[in-house]
């Protein structure tokens, strides 16, 4: 094609101010924020994560109701916490702090420190779950079962879903570190962040559930 023809050629700039453009952000997507990252509705993992947190929260808001009402019963016998409980709050509390030493290592695409910040918080996650089960076997020591008063029961199921959740969690940990070995996350990019709000928000859970059973 001539060179006259190609300087009158008009070219179209979309939404974003780029050539033939889509307004999307490299790496990130449409946003409206501004900042390159998608809303929750333009990113489909998102929408899914908290959709699925949202039945959980549904789930263990149903087990509240149903211990407020268990516990005015005539047959409620209070449940002393095991003392290892309060090392495993402070076991996944650390869990959070190291996940978040992680992602910003990440970002700023430190990925030995990343990785060393990631399996922390993998190792502590994995102890909180042996001192779970630890819990459970002082409560057994103790002769305390599933079915030797309602407090226990609600003991028991409560904790034991959360664990299930928690090990849930630690898949997804697996998975997060395999894909940090392979360098399949983009420089800046926070590639831990639907895991770091999974596993924030079953912190949190854990400490619902504390108060729940052994504070109010």
């Amino acid at each position: 094609m001539p060179a006259d023809v190609l300087e009158k050629t008009p070219t179209f700039s979309g939404p974003g101010g780029g050539a033939g453009g889509g307004g999307e952000r490299p790496g990130g997507g449409p946003g409206p924020s501004g900042d390159g990252a998608p809303g929750i509705l333009g990113d489909p993992a998102a929408f899914a994560l908290w959709a699925f947190l949202g039945t959980v929260s549904m789930l263990f808001l149903g087990f509240t109701s149903a211990y407020i009402l268990r516990r005015a019963s005539a047959d409620w016998r209070p449940l002393a916490a095991p003392p290892v409980l309060w090392l495993n709050t402070a076991l996944l509390a650390a869990s959070s702090v190291s996940l978040e030493a992680a992602r910003r290592r990440l970002r700023g695409w430190d990925l030995p420190a990343s990785e060393r910040w990631l399996l922390a918080t993998g190792l502590l996650g994995l102890l909180f779950v042996a001192g779970q089960y630890a819990g459970w076997r002082q409560l057994a020591a103790r002769g305390v079962f599933l079915a030797s008063n309602p407090h226990s029961s609600f003991f028991y199921v409560l904790t034991g879903v959360h664990a299930v959740h928690l090990l849930g969690g630690l898949a997804w940990f697996v998975a997060a570190r395999r894909r940090l070995r392979r360098l399949a996350y983009a420089p800046g990019e926070d590639g831990l962040r639907l895991f770091a709000t999974y596993w924030h928000f079953l912190g949190a859970l854990w400490a619902y559930l504390l108060v729940l059973l052994f504070v109010l």
